[in-house]
């Protein structure tokens, strides 16, 4: 498809079809490079998408217990009241 390169301020832009955005999943914020002489829109990816799900999954399999809990039964009452988190 051909298109023009619009004028918005000192920057320009290029109008790109909803049909285009719809069958790339791009959504309000875009990630764009520069590759061989071509500028690439890619969505941006939420890198911890996932965790969420994992997350769920270890507690359901009991396995998110804190592994050092010894450390915290030997906390001193500096570590109560002074320490800012």
């Amino acid at each position: 498809m051909k298109t023009k390169i619009v004028k918005i301020g000192n920057s320009r832009g290029v109008r790109i079809p909803k049909s285009f955005l719809d069958e790339s999943g791009l959504k309000s914020e875009v990630e764009l490079e520069v590759i061989d002489g071509k500028i690439v829109i890619k969505p941006i990816s939420k890198r911890r998408k996932s965790w969420e799900i994992a997350f769920k999954k270890m507690a359901k399999n009991k396995d998110d217990v804190l592994l050092d809990s010894e450390t915290l039964s030997n906390q001193t009452k500096w570590d109560e009241e002074e320490w800012e988190w």
